[in-house]
């Protein structure tokens, strides 16, 4: 069904305004956004509403320019504006972000003071991005960000999203509400699969207790309630170190390279397909998420060939139920094991078409 005004000549002005605009392959989608603007002016919205999207629509335009022009895989640190320099934490996350770097890794902060600094801190300038918000009391990026590599936010959620879209790896430091609603927000969109796997780590200095009471929580309280899975913990690692932290994405990536779903099947791209041994026994091991047949290796789908779409790497691909991403992560990082650590990190785009047209 077309998307329109319902009214012929504006629609068809529309459309002439868009090919005099530019060039591109994206026409449809541009006018389909203007048609959205034009109706909300037909809607007689109110101007509060109207400014909101506004401000909303400008803000992830221009993220969304910051962060094509860098192609390297980045990790995003989050954590309290409050830990300054001499504070463990923040000493923890400065070596972190160095070791990141040394591998090839940007890093992007909130910008902010604190541990958000001191991730900006160990990563030096060159390779730092920034997704401030604006706040009463905390407006400006820290000195370890160039304004060409910042975004500033009005909204919380703009600013959720241009973390989550542009990032390959998360690691969380301890922090106050806003820490641990990234969090939890984090694991939710991973664990629904609103947003692609990702290795995500609690990490903490080796002195301190902040990640513990919060994992009991979750193992005692929601866990022994059923509120959540056994594999959902699979999701994420908690550790004190911060090579470990470096050591648990880099395996992420070590032969799993993105996925995909056409044709009703998820599809997983790697550097090294699983031989007939290992893939008899990843069906024995995880048939429980299996919904039809098998898991099985196979050649590029005739979508990803139209796209272009990684086809360098090796597939396998099954029907997944959907439901149970715990226990996909535990999948990946069985085939994880199968090849050797490659010396650079080679990692998807954030987003591409597929993504955002799934159904859920």
């Amino acid at each position: 069904m077309a998307y329109d005004l319902g009214n012929p000549e504006l629609d068809e002005r529309i459309l002439q305004l868009v090919d005099d605009a530019s060039d591109g392959d994206n026409q449809d989608l541009i006018a389909e956004m203007i048609t959205t603007v034009l109706k909300l002016h037909r809607d007689n919205s109110v101007r509060g509403d109207l400014k909101l999207i506004n401000t909303a629509l400008k803000e992830m335009r221009y993220s969304n320019l910051v962060f094509s022009r860098h192609d390297e895989p980045k990790v995003t640190i989050y954590g309290s504006a409050r830990l300054h320099e001499g504070d463990r934490d923040y000493e923890t996350t400065v070596e972190f972000a160095r070791m990141m770097v040394e591998h090839g890794w940007g890093v992007i902060t909130g910008a902010g003071p604190g541990i958000m600094e001191a991730g900006n801190r160990g990563a030096g300038i060159e390779n730092s991005y920034g997704v401030n918000i604006r706040l009463p009391f905390e407006a400006s990026a820290n000195r370890f960000l160039s304004p060409e590599r910042t975004v500033n936010f009005k909204y919380f959620f703009t600013r959720k999203l241009g973390f989550v879209k542009e990032s390959h790896a998360f690691v969380i430091l301890p922090g106050g509400f806003g820490t641990l609603d990234e969090a939890f927000e984090l694991i939710t969109l991973i664990q629904t699969g609103k947003s692609d796997l990702h290795p995500v780590v609690l990490l903490e200095s080796p002195d301190t207790t902040y990640w513990g009471p919060v994992l009991d929580f979750i193992a005692n309280v929601q866990l022994s309630r059923s509120l959540i899975s056994d594999s959902d913990l699979a999701l994420l690692l908690h550790t004190k170190s911060p090579a470990a932290a470096r050591d648990h994405i880099r395996q992420f990536y070590s032969n799993y390279h993105s996925q995909r779903y056409a044709g009703g099947r998820l599809i997983l791209r790697l550097r090294q397909a699983p031989s007939d041994e290992d893939l008899e026994r990843l069906n024995g091991e995880f048939d429980d998420i299996v919904v039809e047949g098998r898991i099985d290796r196979t050649e590029p789908t005739q979508a990803e060939i139209e796209d272009d779409d990684a086809l360098d790497y090796d597939r396998i691909s099954f029907v997944f139920d959907r439901r149970h991403f715990g226990r996909l992560r535990q999948l990946i990082d069985q085939l994880n094991e199968i090849a050797d650590l490659p010396g650079t990190t080679q990692i998807p785009t954030p987003m591409g078409e597929e993504q955002a047209e799934r159904p859920w």
